[in-house]
């Protein structure tokens, strides 16, 4: 992979992915639409040549994925919410994956420059360069990374990158039934979903989006999701930040007050003289 776009300094959405920048590529999940067939993820694991994630059954839900993972970059969730009033009740079903964040944390703390963003504005973790050491896992909001059983370096989701660069569109999303996975410019997805939102909540009190807003903790999402249910339902985070957000105030802080220490050495160096 090594015609990637080595920016590793490339966090913020307004960055520059270099001469061959396009675009912002991502997701928009419209989990109304997910009926749980699990083709999004027999589609990623198919073209990326993931291994297959076994038969054990979990006893808790009818999905035996159970979570994202350097071998599973798609994950579908089943939630089955009971009403005991009325002894009904309903499935919720989310597509996860790779947020794709504008503050990649993970990018952030790789100390190979495994991981880069590419001229789509994805954040990608290049196994060749990559020694699993698993720093981007810790820096993840998500759990999204994990270490692939292969070579023992860390995966995820690379929005099929490979695939973009020749002009079509990822293997999840292709493979989609009901149009519940949407690929596109990230900018054109934002506008898609506050439209789909206000007609789903219509009907849905609860529905809402999540990682749309550029103003938020990781600064918006590459992926972006249309939940029935507070994020936390899904097992996703409320409110989720970035740990290395704030690190150019840590360190400007920290250099102020290095140079204030020395300054102070000196003043006294030169007293005693």
């Amino acid at each position: 992979m090594s015609d990637f776009i080595d920016l590793t300094s490339a966090s913020a959405e307004s960055a520059t992915y270099g001469a061959d920048e396009r675009d912002r590529m991502g997701f928009f999940t419209d989990t109304t639409l997910c009926i749980g067939c699990k083709a999004c993820e027999v589609a990623c694991k198919q073209w990326n040549q993931l291994p297959s994630d076994g038969y054990e059954f979990t006893g808790e839900s009818y999905d035996n994925t159970k979570e994202l993972s350097g071998n599973t970059w798609r994950h579908v969730a089943f939630i089955e919410q009971m009403e005991p009033e009325r002894e009904t009740g309903r499935w919720l079903m989310e597509s996860d994956v790779c947020k794709h964040c504008t503050h990649a944390g993970c990018l952030d703390v790789c100390p190979t420059g495994a991981i880069i963003r590419t001229e789509f504005g994805t954040v990608v973790i290049q196994n060749d360069i990559c020694n699993g050491c698993g720093y981007c896992v810790i820096a993840c909001p998500f759990g999204v990374i994990g270490e692939k059983q292969e070579d023992h370096t860390m995966g995820k989701c690379t929005l099929c990158y490979d695939r973009l660069k020749a002009g079509e569109q990822p293997a999840c999303a292709k493979a989609c039934p009901t149009e519940s996975i949407q690929f596109g410019a990230v900018d054109e997805l934002r506008e898609r979903a506050e439209k789909r939102l206000e007609k789903v909540q219509e009907k849905f009190n609860g529905a809402q989006l999540y990682l749309n807003d550029p103003s938020d903790g990781i600064g918006g999402g590459g992926s972006m999701f249309l939940l029935l249910d507070k994020p936390q339902v899904y097992g996703l985070p409320p409110n989720p930040i970035v740990p290395t957000k704030d690190l150019p105030d840590r360190w400007r802080t920290a250099g102020a007050a290095a140079a204030a220490l020395f300054g102070a050495v000196v003043l006294c160096a030169v007293a005693r003289r």
